[in-house]
């Protein structure tokens, strides 16, 4: 039985006016319900590639399909896709423009053609979810850049997406920053939300991701499980570092101190620990 993929790229070519390709040929897949990262070093076309699956690109060849719908650029269309594939950009002061944070998240929903009283619960549920209603009156411009953030995916969360697109969303936070937007990603992940993301956080997206696709120059190049996948000897060559515990694990079954028996690549520092628990335990 074959599954409909929730979103599908198909042979997708884009260049700017300048002439070089910034996508050639890019062919992928994203199953419903998963967590995707995609990786690759600057330029390698993740924020071009984003841009075309919320419908602000179009592409010169090539197709996207939505839940197996092909791609159209009709209003109508492109309004119910933007509905379900929100998109939040790596700077939030880009999306962020009403005068305080309740109205920002509250532009979506209204736009949506809902009545009031619906449209403010879903953006109060929107602005609960990021841990951000208490700031609802607040001018989004006095806010930390990580709160920001958090108010720009309110704001693509109150128009109750199916897919979250999101550019670099630990860029520029710091550690309790990246917590609590591990909080909130578990929470939608949770809820069936399906997760896409760009990011040069290797580490992080090597115990978030189930999916990992590699872009290089334009095209896909790679893609699988992050084990399969980060950890790859020609990673440099690919624009993008080897993940720690990757490392680490790769050494130990250098020098025989992780079973041969072993595949499974640890996700975290807790799985790392209990490979070498078991290892003792058989020496």
């Amino acid at each position: 039985m074959t599954t409909t993929p929730l979103i599908e790229v198909r042979n997708l070519c884009f260049s700017y006016q300048f002439g070089k390709n910034a996508l050639t040929n890019v062919q992928m897949t994203i199953p419903r319900g998963v967590r995707v990262a995609f990786v690759g070093s600057n330029g390698a076309g993740k924020s071009t590639l984003f841009l075309h699956l919320n419908a602000i690109l179009k592409p010169q060849s090539g197709n996207l399909f939505y839940d197996g719908r092909i791609y159209e650029y009709s209003r109508s269309f492109v309004t119910m896709l933007r509905q379900k594939v929100g998109l939040v950009f790596q700077d939030p002061d880009i999306q962020l423009f009403a005068g305080n944070v309740f109205d920002d998240v509250l532009f979506g929903p209204m736009n949506l053609g809902l009545t009031p009283d619906a449209a403010r619960h879903q953006a109060e549920k929107a602005l609960i979810a990021v841990q951000m209603l208490e700031y609802g009156d607040k001018p989004a411009h006095f806010l930390s850049h990580g709160q920001k953030k958090r108010v720009a995916i309110a704001g693509v969360l109150a128009m109750e997406p199916e897919v979250l697109v999101m550019d670099e969303p630990t860029a520029g936070l710091d550690y309790p920053g990246i917590l609590n937007l591990n909080e909130i990603m578990a929470t939608l992940y949770g809820q069936g939300k399906t997760l896409v993301v760009a990011t040069h956080d290797i580490n992080w997206a090597w115990g978030w991701a189930d999916l990992v696709y590699v872009l290089d120059q334009g095209q896909i190049v790679a893609g699988g499980a992050p084990g399969d996948i980060l950890n790859r000897s020609d990673h440099t060559e690919l624009g993008y570092d080897r993940p720690i515990l990757g490392e680490i694990y790769t050494q130990l079954a250098k020098n025989h101190l992780i079973l041969p028996s072993e595949q499974q690549l640890p996700r975290s520092a807790a799985e790392l620990v209990n490979l070498l628990t078991a290892r003792g335990g058989h020496s």
